[in-house]
């Protein structure tokens, strides 16, 4: 079934995908907020090449439609090490041929040395990972980049929960994207969001998938945020 108007096709069919990949699921799972999700979303069950691939295909057309400007692209151990090695791939095979790096959690004291792994920071650095809970990932990303001299300056990332992050183990008003776009001054582009998800859940109305759409629906009416 083709997206409807008024919806965003590319996260439409990235959703499909995800939930024909496995990715995304439907049930009941506890986050790391303690909260008990009707969906969960695991970016390391893209776990094959062709999966992979198309993932980066994903990434890279929404980077490119975003029209975010970058130097080069950086990948946040350890999700986002393979997210900016294949998206860089297909970057150059549309044409956009940007180096990458990434980090280690563990410095090596041999060898090169160090944290950093690939080409040297230069430049706009746009930071690529799966999803965001609470900015962490971002704001050590967003250090790391800075004590190399370099300027984070975007972030891309598969799904945008869209809702409320957690501090001191209390909810807030803001969303971790909100967080980084807003507070980190980081432009975010996402290839889909809440709102996408719920789409293709009620364009599934005449399937066994549609019934997590009042579900999913609750969820976002307690815990989601207003963009």
């Amino acid at each position: 079934m083709a997206a409807g108007e008024g919806q965003d096709a590319l996260a439409q069919e990235f959703v499909q995908f995800a939930v024909e990949a496995g990715v995304l699921r439907f049930g009941q799972f506890r986050t790391k907020a303690g909260r008990d999700s009707p969906y969960f979303f695991n970016a390391g069950l893209f776990d094959d090449g062709a999966k992979l691939g198309r993932l980066a295909q994903f990434y890279a057309r929404r980077i490119v439609a975003s029209g975010v400007e970058f130097d080069m692209l950086f990948g946040p151990a350890y999700k986002g090490i393979p997210l900016a090695a294949a998206v860089a791939i297909e970057l150059a095979r549309l044409g956009r041929n940007v180096p990458f790096a990434y980090n280690r959690k563990e410095a090596k004291d041999h060898g090169e040395g160090g944290t950093l792994v690939g080409a040297p920071l230069r430049g706009r650095v746009l930071i690529v990972d799966d999803v965001m809970s609470a900015g962490t990932a971002a704001r050590e990303s967003i250090a790391l980049i800075q004590s190399a001299g370099a300027t984070p300056h975007a972030m891309a990332i598969a799904l945008d929960r869209q809702e409320k992050a957690t501090e001191d183990g209390r909810d807030v008003d803001h969303s971790a994207v909100q967080y980084v776009r807003d507070r980190l001054g980081l432009q975010v582009c996402a290839i889909a969001r809440l709102a996408d998800l719920l789409d293709y859940l009620q364009r599934q109305a005449a399937d066994a998938l549609g019934t997590h759409h009042a579900a999913v629906l609750a969820y976002r009416e307690r815990y989601g945020v207003i963009d």
